[in-house]
């Protein structure tokens, strides 16, 4: 593999940080790594490969002589230096929701469509946590059988929100079990030992952002315009790795669970936990720090029998959800 200069943009925030990790573990072929960031964040050192890397605030010459460009600091952030990426010849991999639905920008799980990565046009989009999570979970029985309607209810942990919403869940739960007082500050709502519906913005049709996301970026992944999504997405008091329910509805006969159990087995990036006799699944707790999605709780739905089964998956939002999969991304150009 030819090495490549790589920039990180948001290297200190908590999936920037994953980034540096990553690229560590996969053994990932650089040249030459430059970490940015906020002014308020320049000069501070970070260790790559047992080197330490200093913060260099973000610049519109920051992405000379780059050829991959990581970015994971907010959609304006993106937003603002598309443009410059693009100008510099370097290849944005951005992390936020700026560009998913954007017809010429390619939407990559790379599991699942990774000749999408071949088609851009200097940037590729990292799909929405919950919707990487869910598709590692649908698709190796997708492929195979065709599915007519997915009801997905997700559990997202406060690694979705960052290292300040992980921190304030932290305050927050010593605080509720010494029954002091607490001011929330990130989350609009009371965080400890309570659950709400998700905190992104919520639209006209009752729908938050985040359960549309998983419509829209499901059928932009797949390709498919004829599957149908339903979500409700809920805000859990856990650090890290969201977890999802999901019931799949097929045209025609459902797979035998056995099937499922196979499939989604020999499908890289899956790993089945599925116990019955000793009550063991997914959870998130497992999942944390693992590069492989938990898939469990295979079974029929009840309901529909001969059409529908359940499934259970935890995966890690910080990697897979995030960092992995973007990394996943720089590999196939490389």
């Amino acid at each position: 593999m030819s090495e490549k200069s790589v920039a990180i943009v948001g290297a200190t925030g908590a999936v920037g940080i994953e980034f540096i990790q990553v690229m560590e573990k996969l053994n990932f072929p650089v040249s030459k790594l430059k970490l940015l960031a906020s002014k308020r964040s320049a000069g501070k050192k970070l260790k790559f490969r047992g080197e330490d890397c200093i913060v260099e605030e973000t610049s519109h010459d920051s992405f000379k002589n780059v050829d991959i460009a990581l970015f994971s600091a907010g959609s304006p952030i993106s937003r603002h230096y598309a443009d410059i990426v693009k100008e510099s010849g370097c290849v944005m991999i951005d992390n936020s929701s700026a560009f998913r639905m954007e017809p010429d920008v390619p939407l990559v799980i790379p599991e699942i469509n990774p000749e999408d990565a071949n088609n851009h046009h200097g940037i590729i989009s990292n799909p929405n946590c919950s919707t990487i999570i869910m598709l590692m979970a649908v698709y190796p029985i997708y492929k195979k059988y065709r599915v007519k309607r997915i009801v997905l209810s997700t559990y997202q942990a406060a690694s979705g929100a960052g290292w300040e919403a992980m921190e304030e869940l932290r305050k927050a739960s010593l605080a509720h079990l010494n029954n002091e007082p607490f001011e929330q500050k990130i989350m609009p709502h009371p965080y400890a030992f309570n659950l709400f519906s998700h905190n992104s913005k919520m639209l006209e049709n009752g729908y938050n952002e985040e359960e549309m996301k998983t419509f829209k970026e499901t059928r932009k992944i797949l390709h498919d315009s004829t599957i149908n999504i339903t979500a409700t997405c809920v805000r859990v008091p856990v650090f890290r790795a969201h977890s999802e329910s999901i019931n799949l509805e097929f045209v025609e006969m459902a797979p035998s669970v056995e099937e499922c159990r196979t499939l989604l087995a020999n499908f890289p990036g899956v790993q089945v936990v599925d116990d019955r006799q000793n009550n063991t699944f997914p959870m998130p707790l497992d999942a944390s720090g693992k590069y492989e999605c938990l898939v469990g709780r295979i079974r029929k739905d009840e309901s529909l029998p001969e059409k529908a089964i359940n499934l259970f998956v935890c995966g890690d939002q910080l990697l897979k959800g995030a960092a992995l999969n973007a990394v996943q991304i720089a590999l196939l150009l490389v």
